[in-house]
């Protein structure tokens, strides 16, 4: 009987701690998805003619999975930036000896972008911190400009950071604009870029930054072309394909144009 008991019992006992076992088992966890960005440009090359002066650049783009309450007060921002072909870039000093100016000291910066154009949807110093923009290299201001075989005073390095940053600021290479991306509706955006009329050929890069109560989120590109067209374009490949032959040519057509001038205007 005492057997009986025992096993009849023994279920019973067994039930609770089978029941906290299920218990303890994971449920299917939640996984939040990241924010994303998508962007286009109005046009995906540039001509450039004879009578270009500097043009605009519309970009647009759209912010997913975003978190509805940030974005209703405006908790997302975005940094469009326009980055020219890189390539290495010399600034050299000036300095009076003996009453005539001359380059005394130069520095050469490693594959700086030639052009610079960047928009923001508010200031970059209320949008995100410096540690940051360094970090991703977004801005003028931090635009990595890292020297070649330099040795010599820290402080010369920053002299001529700076130089070169005012240089393609006087220029119209470099250009900011902390107004130029708009929000159209609640994830939609729009952001003018300015071309200058010096813009260098080749691929360009046209760079979004999306960022999310201050901090970094995602990065986005897409190319853009610039090329020259007409006789601009014929010249500038004959002097790059056919050195020699441009340059003779050069010469014969400055002879026969002096000679020409010669005969118009000789005075009897």
């Amino acid at each position: 009987m005492r057997a009986v008991l025992f096993a009849l019992s023994l279920p019973l006992l067994l039930l609770p701690g089978g029941a906290g076992a299920q218990m303890m088992l994971p449920g299917p966890t939640s996984q939040t998805v990241a924010e994303g960005l998508e962007i286009g440009t109005s046009t995906s090359e540039i001509a450039i003619t004879s009578d270009f002066h500097g043009a605009d650049l519309t970009v647009f783009g759209a912010v997913t999975n975003t978190d509805s309450l940030l974005l209703a007060i405006g908790q997302y921002d975005v940094i469009v930036v326009l980055e020219g072909p890189r390539e290495d870039a010399t600034v050299r000093k000036k300095e009076r000896v003996f009453g005539i100016w001359i380059n005394t000291r130069s520095m050469t910066f490693e594959a700086v972008p030639h052009s610079y154009s960047m928009s923001s949807s508010r200031m970059l110093d209320d949008l995100t911190t410096p540690l940051d923009l360094t970090d991703q290299g977004i801005g003028i201001d931090h635009i990595p400009l890292t020297p070649i075989g330099f040795v010599g005073n820290a402080s010369n390095l920053g002299e001529f950071r700076e130089a070169f940053r005012r240089l393609q600021e006087r220029g119209g290479l470099y250009d900011r604009d902390p107004s130029g991306v708009r929000f159209v509706s609640s994830n939609l955006f729009k952001a003018s870029l300015r071309l200058p009329a010096n813009i260098p050929n080749g691929v360009h890069i046209v760079r979004a930054y999306l960022f999310k109560s201050g901090k970094f989120v995602i990065e986005k590109s897409v190319p853009l072309r610039v090329i020259k067209t007409g006789i601009e374009q014929t010249i500038t490949d004959a002097a790059h394909e056919q050195p020699i032959a441009y340059g003779m040519f050069s010469v014969l057509l400055a002879l026969v144009t002096g000679w020409g001038a010669s005969v118009v205007f000789r005075k009897e």
